[in-house]
């Protein structure tokens, strides 16, 4: 009987959820149109419930739509960006999703993140500290090759990026992250400059939790969306010399786990540590999951950035996302709509405002147009 009475108290809650989550994912999707591609579609029968924990969206782009590339001729344009993703490591795909965080934040989602090199010069923002150790060009690449042979001149890579950074989000996930939505219609931009990077838009390692919420607030994003976001370091790698709560060496932050620590200055107090990288989250490394929230607690995170979590205003937050699996169905459902949001950020358009174009490779501008 007791074990019954928990099945029935555990499905009540996974059927709380649900519903929940059945009418908050489509609120992020009123204005972009609804694909008409595998399960999605508009829910039959339900209205569009308020958020109450989720941030609050921003007015709908006129210039985004989901299946955008449908309407261009270009169907398969999202099946072809995965298959490039699923081929990728799991480091690899981790790198997508960072590569997409690194694009939005600077200058907008334009794939400036991609530039070689501009009319400006090759200092572009592949070259600012930050971004010295970003991975997944060549998949990114590598889909562009493929949509250009499929369908020349139509698809952007910052729609591409978009894209990779789903796919990527729900391999690592194991399908937790539900294969979202993404609204597409993005231009790419032609400015990349690395003085743009580090301490202009990207928030730094040492970041605290005001200047954190700042800098989201700047891009227009809450600090729920912060947190949500910050979820994305349960994968990945880290560099030493950006591990700021064991600089100097032996000498942690007093808030570190002490064996996460030693592990540290273990591995890094070497010679060579510039190239040496560490995992973000040594539990689960390879999982998009909620052991990065766990971990917050523990102090058990690498970046003071991430250890600001703890603190006041958003702990409960976190907790919330590190207890029960009603908390982790929540966080699941809100990174991909906090992914859609982070989306809209700084979006160019096309002709004839000329503020994008479509490019033919990734990592170069067009050339000039002869007259």
């Amino acid at each position: 009987m007791a074990k019954l009475a928990v099945l029935a108290v555990l499905a009540s809650l996974l059927a709380a959820v649900s519903c929940k989550s059945s009418l908050s994912k489509w609120s992020i999707y009123i204005g972009y149109g609804y694909p008409s591609w595998g399960p999605w579609g508009p829910p039959q029968g339900q209205g569009y419930a308020p958020r109450t924990t989720a941030s609050t969206q921003p007015p709908p782009r006129n210039d985004l739509k989901v299946g955008y590339y449908a309407g261009k001729n270009c169907s398969n344009a999202e099946e072809i960006v995965r298959k490039a993703v699923v081929n990728a490591t799991a480091g690899v795909q981790a790198g997508l999703i960072r590569l997409f965080f690194h694009d939005c934040f600077v200058r907008g989602c334009d794939a400036s993140v991609l530039l070689e090199q501009t009319a400006d010069g090759p200092r572009t923002e592949r070259q600012g500290f930050p971004n010295q150790s970003l991975r997944g060009f060549d998949v990114i690449e590598a889909a562009k090759d493929a949509l250009e042979k499929e369908c020349p001149g139509v698809v952007s890579c910052a729609d591409i990026l978009a894209f990779a950074a789903r796919d990527a989000s729900s391999i690592l996930s194991h399908g937790k992250i539900e294969y979202y939505p993404v609204p597409a219609g993005r231009y790419d931009g032609n400015v990349s400059l690395e003085s743009d990077v580090l301490g202009k838009n990207l928030p730094p390692p040492f970041a605290d939790l005001a200047t954190l919420t700042q800098m989201f607030a700047d891009k227009g994003l809450n600090q729920t969306d912060m947190v949500v976001l910050s979820g994305g370091h349960s994968i990945g790698r880290s560099h030493c010399p950006s591990i700021d709560r064991v600089q100097p060496p032996n000498s942690p932050s007093p808030s570190m786990d002490p064996a996460l620590a030693a592990k540290l200055n273990q591995t890094c107090d070497t010679p060579d540590n510039a190239t040496t990288t560490v995992p973000q989250d040594d539990v689960t490394e390879n999982d998009l999951d909620i052991q990065y929230y766990k971990n917050v607690l523990s102090g058990r995170v690498l970046f003071t950035s991430d250890a600001a979590l703890n603190s006041t205003d958003t702990r409960e937050l976190v907790k919330r996302y590190a207890g029960d699996i009603s908390g982790a169905l929540e966080w699941y459902l809100y990174f991909a709509e906090a992914m859609v949001k982070m989306g809209n950020i700084g979006v160019k358009t096309g002709p004839p405002k000329g503020e994008g174009e479509i490019r033919n490779k990734c990592g170069f501008v067009n050339p000039p147009k002869a007259n």
